[in-house]
C-alpha cells in the first residue's frame, strides 16, 4: 500500500510516497492534489529532511529508499547518491564507469523516481552542459537546485 503526502519547497510542491518501510517516490504535486494518507515515520523524516536541505543544512539523505527500476536503472541510481553535495558527474563519466553509453544513464536519470533526494540534478552533459531535467519545471527547477548547492554552471 502507498502512502503519500505534501511538502512545500522552494522548486514547488513535493508529493512524497512510501510502501511505509521506506520512501518509493517523490514527484512535483499538481494544483489540487491533496493527501488523506496519515504521513508515516519514513514520510515523516523525508519532509524533515528535504526541509534541512532546502536551508542548506543538509548535504546528504539518509533514507530507506524503494525505487522501483531495473537493475540498470537502480545501479545509476545508486551511482547519483553517491555524487557529493555541491559536486556534478557527467553522463558519459557515469557510463564509463558502468560500461554503458551516455544516453543509457540518461534514460536512467530520467526514470529517476526520487528525484533531489536521489540527485540526478547533479548528472551534467559533457563540456558542463545541462543535459534534461523531468522534474518541476525541467532545466530551470535543475538550475535552481544546482544553485542551491553552490553550482556554477558554465
Amino acid at each position: 500500500m502507498t502512502i503519500c503526502c505534501y511538502v512545500d519547497s522552494p522548486v514547488g510542491r513535493l508529493a512524497l510516497e512510501a510502501d511505509g518501510e521506506a520512501l518509493t517516490g517523490v514527484h512535483w504535486a499538481s494544483d489540487g492534489e491533496r493527501t488523506r494518507d496519515k504521513p508515516s515515520p519514513v514520510l515523516r523524516e523525508a519532509g524533515r529532511q528535504l526541509e534541512r536541505y532546502f536551508a542548506r543544512k543538509l548535504r546528504s539523505f539518509d533514507l530507506p529508499l524503494a525505487g522501483r527500476g531495473t537493475d540498470f536503472q537502480k545501479s545509476v541510481w545508486k551511482m547519483m547518491r553517491e555524487i557529493p553535495y555541491g559536486e556534478t558527474a557527467t553522463y558519459g563519466g557515469m557510463a564509463m564507469a558502468l560500461g554503458s553509453g551516455p544516453r543509457a544513464v540518461g534514460m536512467a536519470c530520467g526514470r529517476n523516481p526520487i528525484p533531489i533526494i536521489v540527485p540526478c540534478h547533479r548528472v551534467l552533459g559533457s563540456g558542463g552542459k545541462e543535459g534534461g531535467f523531468s522534474g518541476g519545471k525541467g532545466l530551470p527547477t535543475k538550475r535552481q537546485l544546482l544553485a542551491l548547492e553552490g553550482v556554477v554552471l558554465l
